[in-house]
């Protein structure tokens, strides 16, 4: 009898439904949470309880799972800042941070088009991918 191993090289596109990059992007981050999440950090937010605190109010195991994912895909580097009980931050990578301009756009679209939605603050639209990479955010 002969056995064989399996194959343990990850198949890059195994989470994809295409080659297509819009939905690739999508794959990743279309869901209802990711961006709420990104935004959250893009405005401060980077441990685990300020995220819960917004007023979407993400589930969560779903956060949980969401920041694991960002995290994966190196959109997010997640840092532990306590040892003891272990405690994480999670802090926008440069990757993530070039996803500012997309919920810029996403942010006016919506004020624009969707009725009584608040404006979203002005730094939100003055800011830069630079900007949040220089607040302490790893480059990576």
């Amino acid at each position: 009898m002969t056995t064989t191993t399996a194959d343990t090289t990850a198949d890059p596109d195994a989470d994809y439904r295409s080659r297509c990059p819009l939905a690739s992007a999508l794959d990743l981050l279309g869901d209802k949470w990711t961006l709420i999440i990104v935004r959250d950090m893009i405005a401060g937010k980077r441990r685990y309880g300020e995220f819960l605190s917004s007023p979407e109010r993400i589930p969560s195991n779903i956060l949980a799972g969401r920041l694991r994912r960002l995290d994966d895909a190196g959109i997010v580097n997640k840092r532990l800042y306590q040892e003891n009980p272990p405690r994480h931050e999670y802090l926008l990578t440069r990757k993530g941070a070039e996803l500012l301009p997309v919920l810029q756009q996403l942010a006016a679209w919506g004020h624009r088009h969707l009725p009584g939605r608040w404006a979203p603050p002005a730094w939100f639209f003055e800011a830069t991918p630079e900007d949040l990479c220089g607040a302490g955010m790893p480059r990576g």
